[in-house]
């Protein structure tokens, strides 16, 4: 069934007649707004003897806004309103899971955060992600692995032990009834007030997602630039938190230069990583070369790699696999170039700052390391590949 389509209106303006004149230029003013109940909304009226400070002769508001109150199911059915003419199913969140309610929600208009809680207000949680391909969740264990890193550095404590949030995810999955999708969770210091550090007696939180989603082998190569919104400090860039605004900006500056990302490189002129992102690079040399994980975020989808890429060695399409600093000239003086990243998980970079990569060009161990990981996702080990109970 579609849901509902109601236009939300906007508060309403009412502006009464023009003043001739406007405030003088030495003036104050603090105006006491008082708030009366018409017809189930609220109007935010002055009168004279509720200002302050006016100059002489303008008492008056120029205008009376009149906000509607909502019940319980009014506020629902307008939440189910944002997205028009789509039904559930087409919705892209399938299901949720809180830890405030103990349970699964199936109903988009209900996966809600509570405002007061920490990770909102104040950015104090953390999240990580796993792929659900032809029903089976791929490298879950090492994501579960650095989402609780993440969180002990982040001083959160979990409200569940490692197995039942594992549980959780696989019980979300199933809900969802998705074969192909993204499970997403995070950990919450949880709600409670406003004020700066959690409550004394906090409730960490823990939320997922179940994301209907897409996933296909990038068989084109991307251009990039350098960013120049500065790097996380290593502390912040090796833990995975919901304070993504560095990320967010710089894949805007991206985008609105006409390419698809960027690069961060650290202070010290060695490349860094991309806004959700690893990098590697293949020397002419045929060397796999990555950045050092200390002080970027270490991808999940990295490690792996560094585990495919021995079998090219093994068949003399790489020379070695080296995790070592790279400098930006030594970089863009590479044979190839790629993004790594679990929801990619490789794509080829061909252009970087107006520099092609090579000849520009997907290459050869490129194209090789993006078939492994797509047989390893799709008919890998049973040890990463874990099937969904439908």
């Amino acid at each position: 069934m579609a849901l509902p389509c109601q236009p939300t209106p906007p508060p309403t303006l009412q502006k009464s007649s023009p003043s001739s004149s406007s405030f003088s230029s030495s003036s104050t003013f603090s105006p006491i707004p008082s708030l009366s109940t018409e017809n189930g909304s609220f109007k935010y009226s002055s009168k004279p003897d509720n200002v302050i400070g006016f100059a002489k002769g303008h008492e008056k508001w120029q205008s009376e806004l009149s906000v509607p109150v909502y019940s319980t199911s009014e506020v629902i059915e307008k939440m189910r309103s944002i997205r028009c003419n789509e039904t559930a199913e087409e919705h892209p969140c399938r299901a949720m899971y809180s830890s405030l309610i103990g349970g699964i929600i199936l109903d988009p208009a209900l996966m809600v955060i509570p405002i007061d809680d920490h990770m909102v207000h104040r950015g104090h949680g953390v999240f990580d992600t796993a792929m659900l391909m032809n029903g089976c969740l791929y490298d879950l264990d090492s994501h579960l692995d650095r989402f609780l890193k993440s969180a002990s550095s982040a001083k959160i404590s979990p409200p569940y032990p490692r197995e039942t949030i594992k549980g959780i995810i696989f019980l979300l999955a199933a809900a969802s009834k998705l074969k192909t999708g993204s499970i997403r969770y995070w950990l919450s210091s949880g709600p409670g007030d406003f004020l700066l550090s959690p409550p004394s007696k906090a409730r960490p939180t823990f939320y997922s997602v179940a994301i209907a989603k897409e996933y296909n082998q990038k068989l084109e190569g991307v251009k990039v630039i350098t960013t120049t919104i500065p790097t996380k400090p290593p502390k912040f860039a090796t833990m995975k938190t919901v304070n993504y605004l560095p990320n967010v900006l710089s894949k805007m500056e991206a985008e609105e230069m006409g390419v698809y990302s960027s690069i961060w490189v650290d202070e010290q002129g060695y490349v860094a990583e991309g806004p959700n992102c690893n990098i590697a690079f293949v020397s002419k040399e045929r060397e796999l070369l990555l950045p050092k994980p200390d002080r970027i975020l270490h991808g999940c989808t990295a490690k792996r790699l560094l585990i495919l890429a021995s079998k090219l060695i093994g068949r003399g399409i790489l020379k070695s696999v080296i995790t070592r600093d790279i400098s930006v000239e030594e970089a863009k003086g590479s044979a190839e170039m790629m993004f790594v990243s679990s929801l990619i998980p490789i794509m080829a970079v061909v252009d970087w700052d107006g520099e092609p990569i090579g000849d520009g060009n997907i290459g050869e161990v490129t194209q090789a390391i993006s078939d492994l990981f797509w047989e390893d996702i799709i008919a890998g080990t049973q040890m990463l590949r874990t099937k969904v109970a439908y």
